[in-house]
């Protein structure tokens, strides 16, 4: 697998540009072996407010997080086209070329259970995780924002973007920035690199599968 992305729930906030990211999605999967992991979005919101409303069991909030990016997923699959869905990774190895595979997670994560039941977990390291079960070359993280910065992008105006740095360096700083808290040890547990960039410009996703440079933050081990 050259790749696995996940496309991140803010995007869905506007229909006009996740219909343009979807559309690139699927004519890049015809020159790349591409998957797609989906974000948790306003369907893992819910969940948060429920848990913080009722005070769920971290096993209960953690799997019903994952059920939310289930759903983001149907969203997707109904927008891209060529896109099918998958809830196994077997079934992905044969997939026809040129498909755009979308992975429902809930099935392989309830089944192995891998991950801390906590909100430090969200969809970049289970997208983490399933990259390293694909055996892919890279993740990209598809999000609203550029990349990592220095500080937050929509608190601080001089807040700068981060274009490189390691996943241990990631690590230290011990906190969630546009990705969570705990992609970074999955990064380096399965020696994988990691790109962070803005969905709202699709060319910069085919520019990194062409290992071109371009506006992202890229993570490395």
């Amino acid at each position: 697998m050259e790749a696995v992305l996940k496309v991140g729930g803010s995007l869905a906030n506007n229909s006009t540009g996740l219909t343009r990211l979807c559309q690139e999605l699927s004519t890049l999967a015809k020159a790349h072996r591409i998957a797609i992991v989906p974000g948790g979005g306003e369907c893992a919101d819910t969940v948060r407010r429920l848990d913080k409303t009722h005070r769920l069991s971290d096993v209960v909030a953690h799997r019903m997080a994952i059920l939310a990016i289930d759903q983001y997923g149907f969203l997707l699959s109904d927008i891209a086209p060529k896109a099918y869905l998958f809830r196994s990774l077997e079934e992905i190895s044969k997939s026809a070329k040129g498909t755009l595979p979308i992975i429902l997670p809930s099935k392989i994560m309830f089944r192995k259970d891998p991950l801390e039941h906590s909100w430090d977990v969200t969809s970049d390291t289970i997208a983490a995780y399933i990259a390293q079960l694909l055996h892919a070359e890279k993740l990209i993280l598809v999000t609203d924002v550029d990349g990592i910065f220095s500080e937050d992008p929509k608190k601080t105006l001089d807040a700068k973007l981060v274009e490189e740095l390691s996943a241990e360096e990631l690590l230290g700083w011990g906190r969630r920035t546009s990705v969570d808290k705990t992609l970074p040890k999955i990064l380096l547990q399965a020696n994988l690199d990691c790109y962070i960039v803005n969905g709202g410009y699709p060319d910069r996703i085919k520019l990194i599968l062409e290992n071109k440079k371009t506006v992202c933050t890229k993570v490395t081990v």
